[in-house]
C-alpha cells in the first residue's frame, strides 16, 4: 500500500508542525481502513490497516519529543493495533502456505494411486490406504483449524479494541492533543 501524500510540508517550519501536519494524514489512513477492516474477510483491508497503523505509530514515536505526550499515547495504540493486525496477517499467510501443502500432498497422493492402478481399467477404493501421505492430513487439517480459530478470535480482540477506541474518542482526542501541543510551542 502506498502511503498518502501530505501537502503543506514546509522545510522552514518547525518539526512539530511538519510532524503535526504528517500525524494527521497518517491518522486519516488509518481510519479509511476501519469499515472494510471489521470485516474478517477483507484481508487486504486489514493488511492495509496495520501499515497505516505501523507508519502512525512510527512516526508518532520519532516525533514524541516535538509532539508531546499526546504523540506517545498515540503510538502505544497504533503499536497494540499494528501487533493485533499483524498477527491477523501471520494467520492468513499461514493459512495460504497450509493450504498450499495440502494440495501438494493430495496432488502426491493421487499421482501414487493412479500409478498404483494403472494397469487397471477402474480404481479399487482400496489403494488409497497405500497413499503415501494418508496419515498426514489429520495434523495439517488440525494445525488449519486452530489457524482459523485464532484468527477469528485476533479479529474479534480487533474489533473490540477498535471499538473501544471509538467510544473513548481516540481519532478526536489525539487530534485536539496534537493541535494543543502544536500551539503551546
Amino acid at each position: 500500500m502506498k502511503a498518502r501524500a501530505v501537502k503543506g510540508v514546509n522545510a522552514d517550519a518547525s518539526l512539530a508542525e511538519n510532524a503535526r501536519r504528517i500525524a494527521l494524514v497518517r491518522l486519516d489512513e488509518l481510519y479509511s481502513f476501519a469499515p472494510k477492516a471489521l470485516d474478517p474477510t477483507k484481508k487486504r483491508a486489514l493488511h492495509d490497516m496495520r501499515i497505516a497503523a505501523k507508519r502512525l505509530r512510527y512516526l508518532l514515536e520519532v516525533a514524541e519529543p516535538a509532539l508531546g505526550s499526546a504523540a506517545k499515547r498515540g503510538a502505544k495504540e497504533a503499536k497494540a493495533l499494528q501487533g493485533l493486525l499483524g498477527d491477523i496477517h501471520d494467520c492468513d499467510e499461514m493459512l495460504l502456505f497450509v493450504d498450499d501443502h495440502v494440495s501438494r500432498l493430495r496432488a502426491d497422493d493421487s499421482a501414487a494411486v493412479h500409478l498404483a492402478a494403472a494397469d487397471a481399467d477402474d480404481l479399487d477404493p482400496a489403494l488409497v490406504r497405500a497413499a503415501p501421505n494418508r496419515t498426514r492430513y489429520r495434523g495439517v487439517e488440525s494445525l488449519r483449524t486452530w489457524l482459523q480459530a485464532r484468527r477469528a478470535l485476533l479479529h474479534q480482540r480487533f474489533a473490540e479494541r477498535w471499538a473501544k477506541l471509538e467510544a473513548a474518542g481516540f481519532r478526536q482526542k489525539l487530534e485536539s492533543s496534537l493541535a494543543a501541543e502544536d500551539g503551546a510551542r
